[in-house]
């Protein structure tokens, strides 16, 4: 396997050998510290690093400015792959093939087209774009405060993170009394090319602003039949689930929540670079229960604990 890995990248492998991308030394003592301390460093150690802002402004609440600096929140660290060619394990890169007649076209010849039927586009140039994107003027207006209680979490869209720009009174006031009241603060901000409705409120030791969904970018669970026509729960059954509830209720941490794919992942990477074979293994597929037996023998699995 060491062997394998030494071969100069675009090298064709040998028949029957799969090929190997060229790993440096320390990629295989690396990728093995960073998954041993995903358990032993806990929540704190596995937060992100305050990084640089992407976008300057100010919230505005009448005659009032805060100016503040918006930092990225969160970060997606969900596992990712390559796509590569399996004949010399190089990477596959993705061109621009006209589907009419099959040439790569270069960017040059490119534009931006709406589908208005099946097949038919309507063509939009950079300048129309322009003139109709929302004006950005750096600020966060805000238009009302409401209780923080009140908002539907299934709105909410990218946090951010808010920090003050030679602010400190003003953005340390504003902290202040929303968290004293419980409410939050509703408004507008123009990110890019988009405008969003947000909410401004009080997390920890500072201030989050949180983009909002449009309401007809939601769909709501009454609009499934399946959904608007469920039976009414039976006694008996309502009982047991409302002991099974109350058995498993809890205080919540996300410090007891990890991302186990992530962990499986890794465990195979460096494995594979160890050289060990991979085998396969089928889950057995589980039982299928009646309701009424699932319920009961989940609670008395519990009050055996």
């Amino acid at each position: 396997m060491q062997e394998t890995r030494k071969k100069r990248a675009g090298s064709a492998p040998q028949r029957g050998q799969e090929p190997v991308q060229p790993v440096h030394r320390d990629a295989t003592n690396s990728l093995a510290e960073d998954h041993q301390g995903h358990d032993s460093e806990g929540l704190q150690g596995r937060q992100g690093l305050a990084g640089k802002p992407f976008w300057s402004g100010s919230i505005t609440i009448g005659l009032v400015n805060v100016p503040v600096h918006l930092h990225t929140m969160v970060r997606d660290k969900s596992f990712s792959f390559r796509l590569l060619h399996r004949n010399d394990g190089q990477p596959l890169r993705y061109d621009r093939v006209c589907t009419k007649d099959g040439r790569v076209v270069p960017w040059s010849e490119t534009v931006k087209g709406y589908e208005v039927r099946k097949g038919e586009f309507v063509v939009v140039e950079p300048e129309e774009l322009k003139a109709i994107m929302p004006e950005s003027d750096r600020k966060i207006r805000i238009e009302k405060f409401v209780y923080c209680l009140s908002l539907d979490p299934v709105f909410f869209g990218t946090p951010y993170i808010l920090t003050p720009d030679r602010s400190e009174e003003a953005y340390s006031l504003l902290r202040t009394a929303l968290v004293d009241l419980g409410r939050a603060a509703i408004g507008k901000i123009t990110l890019r090319t988009k405008e969003y409705p947000v909410v401004v409120h009080g997390y920890k030791e500072g201030l989050i602003l949180t983009t909002l969904r449009y309401a007809d970018e939601v769909t709501t669970p009454g609009a499934f039949e399946a959904i608007s026509k469920l039976p009414v729960p039976g006694a008996a059954e309502l009982d047991l689930a409302r002991r099974i509830i109350t058995d498993l209720s809890g205080d919540f941490s996300i410090a007891d929540y990890h991302d186990t794919y992530r962990d499986a992942v890794e465990q195979l990477v460096m494995k594979k670079l160890a050289g060990e074979k991979i085998v396969y293994e089928s889950p057995h597929p589980e039982e299928a229960k009646e309701l009424m037996q699932a319920l009961k023998e989940t609670l008395a699995t519990l009050q055996g604990k």
